[in-house]
């Protein structure tokens, strides 16, 4: 390939350069029998070289041309598509959570719609209380956090806080009031520091501290060489999956929620990270008001209601011994949970 440029450079080079001494040679000719004055040579030319230089870069300047049409696409989508939120409202508006209420919620996903992943959800989450979120895969508990969070509007049913419709109350208020510890934790390029004060931008350097240690993070953050100002790489990289966890637990206890969305997946952390994390996450969840969606029993046990799903509908609600007395899905997987913790402890 690159023998075949060269040689098409090359002829290209020679036919230019040819051409032009072709002109010159001509043009001469004709000065030489008084056929046209020498200056006029001249300017046949230099017009020449600059019409010639001009035709060379049309094919840069053609290709220039449709990289500026795709990225204008681009900023013209940006520019139609909807906010989410009003972001002229400057008020700093606040939500007191006392009661969440779903309602026969029917959902399915925009891009899915023939697909119905809730149906008929009904719970109500006091004050302080713990709903726990139980299921196979694709059962629609991840779904259920996210209409929490208004990322997605229900098609069917209701989803009200303190008895007024979630859609109609302020979306900044209500992000506000709450955290969420993702399973696969997002921490920024920057610093510890950065990562933690996400939460609370306004907190000083011993909230800061306090939240890492009640999140058993300060202990490995003392340990870098550079302390809470260690870059914790694109992502986190720099970071073992525990450690980034309880960054995003001090995350969320500097923040102080009102309501706490938690999707607790421990099981890729060995049995020290997970004990830390799960300290953590009990210390974060004392007392509020928390959704789990939950992977591990010891989390489970202590909630105060526990929904098991089965491809989008609630097939079993209580505690955790009714659900044991009850014998049903929810009994199943804690037995299976136990072989396999009793296989692993050996």
């Amino acid at each position: 390939g690159g023998y075949y440029r060269g040689a098409f450079a090359s002829f290209i080079t020679f036919g230019l350069f040819g051409a032009i001494a072709l002109v010159i040679w001509f043009g001469a000719g004709m000065v030489h029998e008084g056929q046209l004055a020498g200056e006029k040579l001249n300017e046949f030319i230099l017009y020449a070289l600059f019409i010639g230089g001009s035709i060379g870069v049309l094919a840069s300047v053609y290709a220039q041309l449709q990289k500026t049409i795709g990225a204008t696409e681009t900023i013209f989508n940006l520019m139609e598509e909807t906010p989410e939120m009003d972001i002229t409202n400057d008020k700093p508006l606040s939500v007191d959570v006392s009661k969440i209420t779903f309602s026969d919620v029917n959902f399915s996903y925009p891009t899915r719609t023939d697909v119905q992943v809730l149906k008929s959800v009904n719970f109500d989450l006091d004050r302080g209380n713990t709903l726990a979120l139980v299921g196979r895969s694709g059962s629609g508990k991840s779904t259920i956090a996210s209409l929490l969070m208004r990322f997605y509007a229900i098609n069917s049913g209701s989803v009200s806080v303190n008895d007024s419709p979630l859609s109609e109350i302020d979306l900044k208020a209500w992000r506000n009031a709450l955290a969420f510890v993702p399973q696969d934790v997002l921490l920024f390029g920057g610093t510890v520091r950065e990562n933690i004060a996400y939460g609370d931008t306004q907190a000083n350097e011993e909230q800061i501290i306090e939240a890492a240690k009640q999140a058993n993070a300060w202990e490995f953050i003392e340990e870098f060489p550079e302390g809470l100002e260690t870059t914790v790489g694109e992502r986190g990289v720099q970071l073992s999956g525990g450690q980034r966890q309880r960054i995003a637990i001090a995350r969320a206890l500097l923040k102080d929620p009102q309501l706490l969305i938690l999707d607790e997946a421990t099981s890729a952390l060995d049995s020290a990270s997970e004990q830390l994390v799960q300290e953590a996450l009990e210390r974060l969840m004392k007392g509020r008001t928390s959704v789990v969606i939950a992977h591990r029993l010891s989390t489970i046990r202590h909630a105060d209601e526990i929904l098991v799903l089965n491809k989008g509908e609630v097939t079993e609600r209580g505690s955790h011994d009714q659900l044991i007395d009850q014998g049903g899905i929810y009994s199943e997987l804690v037995k299976l949970q136990n072989v396999a913790k009793a296989t692993n402890d050996f």
